[in-house]
């Protein structure tokens, strides 16, 4: 059976790594869209070598330019642009797996286009489950899709469980804990007197994985490692506290779950997206993904250690917001980009980012996240409200 893929955001890392695992197994994937935001160049090359049916970027003249660029090349993909477009992509390309890999708030709704309409979602975003995880789960549910997830600590835990999860998500099957791994970043090690004048670049260069940088930053701040807690939270059904976090600096065990038995057991691998993401792809089999083979006994000791959240006081906000529940998780996303796009271009302390997002937190009360329409309220208050607090700074 070859699968139809379209790829929300192949530009990026993600993207590009779907497509390197596809452009190793030819036989089984045809790549039927392709996405992106600006990056027109890196998309029409993309379009010329998988000729998908259509192509969406964000703007007027970014489609424009790619149109020419793919009229050159005798290329007939259809060009869009525009956030509507993104969900034409999802519904008329002929697809029948979803790769969501859009970065941010941008990719909640073409995500919950394809859950809604009963295709294979390969979740790499993880604002669709952080801002909307009730509805998301619902649109699942109702389309009678297939959600895999992509992030490698959720894919894990997922390669972890009994075959039968998959056909009834949220059935615990003796599971007692889920054990999140996480790197610590670039500073797990940092005094906390130095990180006052961390740059972006220093911020974005993490030890073990090639990541964009908002996600980079996320990586250092363990606000990334929140979002995944509530992801989790939504995706395996667990309550919040048998979700636990742990240092692991090494990157190869990239999570565990512990069973009612005493049994742990974890899933090791190269800190290589590529694994994660040909497992969503080829799903129950298993395919070649291009990675280095694991070689245990070149591996120095692994190490594991509780996160101190006074070095990562995103990671304690992100747990009280998913304690808090309803539009809560949602204003923390909000938030957290808004002071982190602040950081990358703007010059906002690196120390400022949690204080952002702390007081967005504490200035919008949450309440039910009963529609797309109030979640979506909430994140665009969130971000003005945040604005405000970085402009006063």
């Amino acid at each position: 059976m070859v699968r139809h893929v379209a790829i929300l955001g192949s530009t990026g890392s993600i993207g590009v790594n779907t497509l390197d695992v596809i452009r190793s197994n030819a036989d089984r994937f045809q790549v039927v869209a392709l996405t992106a935001g600006r990056q027109v160049e890196r998309l029409a090359d993309q379009c010329i070598e998988f000729k998908p049916a259509i192509a969406v970027v964000s703007e007027s003249s970014d489609a424009a330019h790619l149109q020419k660029l793919l009229l050159e090349k005798n290329i007939k993909t259809q060009v869009l642009y525009g956030a509507q477009a993104l969900v034409t992509a999802v519904i008329e390309s002929g697809c029948d797996t979803v790769m969501a890999a859009i970065v941010g708030a941008a990719g909640l709704v073409p995500a919950l286009a394809a859950a809604s309409a009963g295709k294979r979602v390969l979740l790499a975003n993880k604002e669709a489950l952080v801002m909307s995880g009730n509805l998301f789960m619902q649109a699942m549910k109702n389309g009678g899709g297939e959600l895999l997830p992509i992030d490698s600590e959720h894919n894990a835990i997922f390669q972890c469980l009994p075959n039968e999860f998959a056909k009834s998500p949220h059935a615990s099957l003796g599971v007692e804990e889920l054990w999140l791994t996480a790197s610590g970043g670039p500073f797990r090690n940092t005094p906390l007197q130095q990180l006052t004048n961390i740059t972006p670049e220093q911020a974005c260069a993490h030890p073990n994985w090639v990541m964009g940088r908002k996600i980079s930053v996320d990586s250092a701040t363990m606000m990334n490692k929140g979002l995944e807690v509530i992801e989790a939270f939504w995706l395996f059904g667990l309550p919040l506290e048998k979700i636990k976090v742990l240092i692991h600096p090494q990157s190869v065990v990239h999570s565990m779950v512990r069973y009612r038995d005493g049994s742990v057991l974890a899933q090791l691998g190269q800190p290589d997206m590529r694994t994660p993401i040909a497992y969503g792809l080829a799903w129950p089999e298993r395919i070649d993904a291009g990675v280095a083979p694991l070689n245990l006994t070149q591996l120095a000791d692994l190490n594991f250690s509780e996160p101190d959240l006074a070095r990562f006081p995103c990671l304690a906000l992100a747990f009280a917001a998913a304690k808090a529940g309803g539009t809560a998780p949602a204003v923390l996303n909000a938030a957290n980009e808004v002071a982190v796009a602040a950081f990358l271009d703007d010059g906002l302390p690196y120390l400022q980012i949690p204080v952002v997002v702390e007081k967005t937190l504490n200035a919008v009360s949450p309440v039910n996240a009963d529609s797309l329409e109030t979640v979506l309220n909430a994140d665009t208050r969130a971000r003005k409200i945040a604005h405000e607090f970085i402009c006063s700074l």
